[in-house]
């Protein structure tokens, strides 16, 4: 169709050249020819969807003979001017038929078949021509010579059919690099919005569908799900990065057929995916989509005989509640994420300003570096005592910050961050040294600490290099260390390297440590997890002990944690004692140890230093009471 008004500019060339030479009806068939066989092709063309349309074979052969019959009519005028008298437009019915060979040859060359078997029947015609114009009495020649004539013009025809051959090299060659370097600029297109391992849009691409969605008018309610997988570095750390491969792959193909064909899926790096959806009409609606998709991410995964198995902690964000840009959409969904992973028990959180920190900024994290540096954070000791006695047994290691500015912080005011920031693994050599350098410091001053409780967590006891940086700190510390008791919480029964954590255990406790669970009762703790994780020391939440005079359910479960420890060899330490009837109800059910604000709040060094050294001047000959069992 592009050369139509080329072929169609010649046709009322030639056809106006018959008519001047008295030739109407001549024209008028070759016009009419011409025009019939343009419009055959059009039609078929036409009713077959276009050029890129695939072509059957009746259709086919209908074009070839139709494009034959318009090939061999541009052609014949060139027998006619053969024939006549006058040399000039015999001339012209060569310089014609040429005209006509060189356009098929050069029209038809990607579809070899095609050309040759239009080109075969062009030249015969061309050489009835040359036949022709040999009878012509007003040019004489010898036959010799219009021999050699004709053999101009099958050197002529062979030239066209070489030139042809290479034409048709030429252009499938180029074809091929045409297709080829589509492919790759297809490839490169993928690459720049997919995730190489996952095939899950990235994080660019995701922004960018994100955001035409909230600019289209069209599109409802949009609602955004960030899922972090919780327990990923542990399998990462401890079976190779082969295994994390595998269970981000098919923590994506779990993603992609969970979702619907419309929703988008991303990668958005390391182990934090996405999804945006417009199938949620409620928040109700995307709480229970998320559940079934922690549900389905937390399957476990086969790796080289294994099975591993991660969570996932899901922050929801919906534009219905007034986010909409990509930015805010996405932050939102983000600290809701964040506040899921920080709480026990919690698969997905909704962004609600009334409940969500701030994150954390770059300069928090250079204050809280320069904390460390400084001195600034460090321990202060809650002391653990004898109920009978109201002596000092240990203490508990917790951290406080004296902040330039807004004074003594609690661990709640910066804990949070430290852990959104990626400090855990930090914070806990900073404390860890600290707490042993305090300890020695009591040891040299011939006090006795007695058993001092660090809090470590889960990251630390389920990754391998956690564990081989504890043991280089103790390694610093020898004499501090049989001081050292490691206090663990039940999050360690929901950490995905759950084999992992029990070796860590059962390391420290064989190279001299004690280990205690703390917060017992409030998270996922069974008998069975009890059964498999070694432990010496066993702390009873505040929150029972709070309601213990009130509450009868809180004594009964109270009294079943005593039986329990006395049962699995262990020391039980109540927490939150704060009223002496606590106390005293305590000491009446068995428990022998506590601590609470009843007995002191955290001090620091100094002031712990002074309490022992009373208790040792009012008694002289002062037995320790260890964490031996009950």
């Amino acid at each position: 169709m592009v050369d139509l008004p080329r072929r169609a500019a010649s046709a009322v060339v030639m056809t106006l050249l018959l008519i001047w030479q008295k030739h109407e009806y001549l024209g008028a068939g070759f016009v009419l020819i011409i025009a019939s066989a343009e419009f055959g092709i059009f039609w078929i063309g036409r009713r077959l969807g276009g050029a890129n349309a695939r072509v059957g074979r009746r259709d086919a052969y209908l074009i070839w003979a139709l494009s034959l019959i318009e090939t061999l009519t541009f052609l014949s005028p060139a027998i006619w001017l053969a024939s006549n008298p006058s040399a000039a437009l015999m001339l012209s019915g060569f310089f014609w038929m040429f005209g006509v060979l060189i356009y098929i040859a050069n029209t038809f060359s990607l579809f070899q078949i095609y050309s040759w078997s239009l080109l075969g029947p062009s030249f015969a015609l061309a050489m009835v021509s040359v036949f022709v114009a040999a009878t012509n009495s007003t040019l004489v020649s010898s036959n010799l010579e219009w021999l050699l004539a004709a053999g101009m013009m099958a050197l002529f025809g062979a030239n066209t059919f070489a030139s042809l051959s290479k034409q048709i090299s030429i252009r499938r060659a180029l074809a091929l690099a045409q297709e080829e370097a589509r492919d790759r600029l297809q490839a490169l297109e993928h690459m720049t919005m997919h995730d190489g391992l996952t095939g899950l849009y990235n994080r660019w691409a995701f922004e960018q569908a994100l955001d035409k969605w909230l600019q289209d008018p069209a599109i409802g309610h949009i609602t955004l799900l960030m899922i972090d997988l919780d327990g990923f570095k542990p399998v990462n750390d401890t079976y190779s990065h082969s295994a994390g491969d595998a269970v981000l792959e098919t923590t994506g193909q779990r993603l992609r057929r969970f979702c619907g064909d419309d929703d988008i899926v991303a990668r958005m790096g390391g182990d934090e995916f996405a999804i945006a959806t417009t199938s949620l009409q409620s928040s109700r609606a995307a709480y229970r989509f998320a559940s079934y998709l922690a549900r389905e991410i937390e399957r476990p995964i086969a790796f080289e005989e294994r099975q591993l198995q991660i969570g996932a902690s899901i922050g929801i964000s919906r534009s219905a509640h007034g986010f909409d840009t990509v930015k805010t959409l996405c932050a939102s969904a983000d600290q809701a994420m964040y506040l899921a992973k920080a709480s026990i028990g919690k698969r997905a959180v909704l962004f609600d300003p009334a409940l969500l920190r701030p994150r954390p900024t770059l300069r928090l994290r250079e204050e809280l570096i320069a904390a460390f540096e400084s001195g600034d954070i460090g321990p202060q000791y809650q002391p653990k005592v004898s109920l009978d006695t109201g002596l000092t047994i240990g203490f508990e290691a917790l951290a406080r910050w004296n902040h330039p500015e807004r004074g003594l912080l609690p661990p709640s005011e910066f804990l949070p961050d430290i852990n959104q920031l990626g400090l855990q693994g930090d914070f806990l050599i900073y404390m860890a040294s600290k707490v042993l350098q305090d300890i020695e410091s009591l040891i040299a001053d011939g006090l006795d600490p007695g058993q001092v409780s660090i809090n470590v967590p889960e990251v630390t006891l389920a990754t391998l290099s956690g564990r081989a940086e504890l043991d280089r700190i103790f390694a610093r510390h020898p004499e501090a260390k049989a001081h050292i008791i490691l206090e663990i919480t039940e999050d360690v029964f929901i950490a995905r390297a759950t084999e992992t954590v029990r070796a860590n255990i059962a390391h420290f406790r064989r190279a001299g440590l004690k280990v205690s669970l703390d917060d017992f009762g409030t998270g996922f703790a069974s008998f069975r997890h009890l059964r498999e994780l070694e432990f010496d020391e066993l702390k009873i939440d505040s929150s029972f002990v709070r309601d213990l005079c009130e509450d009868r359910r809180s004594q009964v479960l109270i009294k079943g944690f005593l039986d329990m420890a006395i049962g699995l060899g262990v020391q039980v330490i109540a927490e939150g004692v704060e009223t002496e009837i606590q106390a005293q109800r305590l000491r009446q059910m068995g428990c022998r140890f506590g601590q609470g604000f009843l007995y002191g709040r955290a001090m620091p060094l100094d002031e712990s230093r002074i309490r022992l050294f009373a208790e040792q001047a009012n008694q002289p000959i002062r037995r320790v009471i260890g964490l031996s069992p009950l």
